[in-house]
């Protein structure tokens, strides 16, 4: 759950802090009070990408920064595998932007990276954006909400899919025609030869850098290593004499206290380690010789590496392997009716193998689509409409459909009047109605995960973001929800019915929801008005809970304007009292 959001310096922000709770937290104000730069905010300690236009004007840096109370076993994998300390019942999380772009991102107080941001996202919050409705019904997405509601994990099908298909490019390579082959042949052959005359040793370039440094710096190495050598040993006022000379004053005390006697082990100990540096040190600076000669040998030879890296990099690890791969195919070519033999049996088990895993996943798609498709239509009917739903998964095995996510296609389709035909929602619902039924989609996947644990024992999966794979492992704990002026095109006993269902969600969820419309407003389990502000010629957004008093206010001015009327009171007072 979100405790605490604290902006600084972001738009037109100046310093922002709330304070969230359970159930749902409506934020409501006038357009372009800075409803949406909230969001975006913490869609930024989510993963969202950062820029440096959003620093407000005259400042150095904008910070984001973020409090979720968490009880999830994965969180606490994530930042183990991270080397992040875990905090007891909280994570947080903070996020900086320079004005000249640079970033910087703190997790629990110590240095993170973006991507530990976005690998704790789906277990701490999703955002709901206004612009989903549409964007959410591409193939892809349409895939995603399926598979986040059954569960499903479609690792399988992508291994079995990348073994396939790397043995059906090798069979692609060795039945090339005549002339491409002698000419690929060519080049494989020049290629190898380049990389094997070389003669490259593992981290070759790395040993030869340190080389170069040293001898590039031979004098001044030695010196160093030589005076070193001297402060610890050779000198007479070095370390190795003085403990020396500690150690015979302190066997005189002894004769007088027995309190010191630990100490004299303890610093012949040190004297002993300080000689064996110094004379590690001695020896070194000895060994070391200025030598033009091997000096230059070191520079062509890198030289030498850096072409082959550049040509078949990036890294010397890479040209090497190369070097082997070229070699295997070298030898496919030389006994290519045997190794196409082979190739083809095995194309043949793993495309088996395939088709198991693929088939697998299809039948948990099927039988979740008619689920979900049952769920979806009766929080439809719920929200204002008398519509049909359906779920329809298509397609089929044959090997031009296979693809790392499996072979079939999903669609939704809506019939919003009775009478009329199913079609797919986005090119037949309205822009009221595609907001409903994201809803109710959310709301029945939210419903269908929360009944069945997720890795670790615990957490129900994440409903992806628009056009973001996640699957069943993704999953995330009784995280926020965020919607984002989801209520567009809808008014009226449409957004009565919406409000429901977000306060029906709260129950299970934490739910922030930014609104325009007073029906949704009016249920509300704590309400933030957001409001731009006018100090020292500068505009700034402020935000702050209201009372029950400012509440009536409020949702009177969204009844009728920014001027209050005794009717509209009147009908803010009975909205607020019908949905307590």
């Amino acid at each position: 759950m979100l405790l605490e959001l604290r902006v600084e310096n972001y738009a037109v922000i100046d310093n922002v802090a709330v304070e969230f709770a359970s159930g749902l937290n409506l934020l409501t104000g006038e357009t372009g009070a800075g409803k949406s730069i909230l969001i975006d905010a913490l869609a930024l300690l989510l993963g969202d990408k950062a820029s440096s236009d959003a620093v407000r004007h005259g400042t150095e840096k904008a910070t984001v920064s973020a409090v979720f109370e968490v009880g999830s076993p994965a969180i606490d994998g994530v930042l183990e595998e991270n080397g992040i300390d875990a905090e007891d019942g909280q994570i947080i999380l903070r996020r900086e932007i320079s004005a000249g772009g640079k970033g910087r991102v703190f997790i629990n107080n110590q240095p993170a990276t973006v991507t530990v941001l976005k690998q704790l996202a789906p277990y701490l919050a999703v955002i709901h954006a206004q612009n989903e409705a549409v964007l959410g019904f591409d193939a892809a997405s349409r895939l995603s909400l399926l598979d986040t509601f059954a569960g499903s994990d479609d690792s399988s099908v992508a291994d079995a899919f990348t073994n396939w298909n790397e043995i059906r490019h090798r069979i692609a390579d060795l039945e090339r025609d005549e002339t491409d082959r002698l000419k690929l042949l060519d080049l494989w052959n020049f290629q190898r030869k380049e990389i094997a005359d070389a003669k490259l040793q593992p981290e070759e370039d790395a040993k030869l850098e340190a080389e170069k440094r040293v001898l590039a710096n031979s004098e001044r190495v030695r010196n160093a290593a030589m005076a070193a050598y001297d402060a610890l040993y050779e000198s007479n006022g070095s370390a190795a004499a003085s403990i020396r000379s500690a150690i015979r004053q302190i066997e005189e005390l002894l004769r007088f206290d027995e309190q010191f006697r630990d100490a004299v082990p303890e610093l012949d100990s040190a004297r002993i380690a300080i000689e064996d540096i110094g004379t590690r040190l001695r020896d070194y600076s000895e060994g070391i010789e200025a030598s033009p000669e091997r000096l230059a040998e070191v520079e062509d030879r890198l030289a030498a590496l850096d072409r082959l890296k550049r040509k078949y990099g990036p890294t010397l690890n890479d040209v090497v392997a190369l070097g082997s791969d070229l070699e295997r195919k070298l030898d496919e070519m030389e006994n290519k009716d045997e190794v196409l033999r082979k190739l083809h049996q095995a194309l043949a088990a793993a495309g088996e193998k395939y088709l198991e895993a693929a088939r697998g996943l299809s039948r948990q798609r099927y039988d979740a689509a008619r689920k979900l498709e049952k769920l979806v239509e009766s929080e439809i009917n719920e929200l204002a409409m008398k519509a049909r739903f359906k779920v329809e998964v298509s397609g089929t095995d044959e090997e031009a459909n296979w693809t790392s996510r499996g072979f079939d296609q999903v669609q939704y389709l809506i019939s919003a009047n009775p009478g009329e035909p199913l079609g797919p929602v986005d090119e037949i619902a309205s822009g009221g109605e595609l907001s409903r039924v994201m809803l109710a989609l959310k709301t029945s996947i939210e419903s269908g995960q929360s009944k069945r644990p997720g890795k670790n024992g615990g957490a129900p999966s994440s409903l992806p973001s628009v056009g973001k794979r996640v699957g069943a492992k993704d999953v995330g704990s009784q995280r926020t929800l965020v919607f984002d002026e989801i209520d567009a095109g809808i008014g009226g006993r449409a957004a009565e019915a919406v409000g429901k269902k977000l306060k029906q969600l709260s129950r299970t969820k934490q739910v922030l929801c930014i609104t325009h419309l007073p029906q949704i407003a009016s249920f509300a389990d704590q309400h933030y008005l957001i409001e731009k502000k006018e100090a020292g010629g500068r505009t700034k957004t402020l935000v702050r809970q209201l009372d029950q008093e400012e509440r009536t206010k409020e949702i009177a001015r969204m009844v009728s304007g920014a001027k209050l009327t005794e009717t509209s009171l009147k009908h803010a007072e009975q909205m607020l009292k019908a949905n307590r």
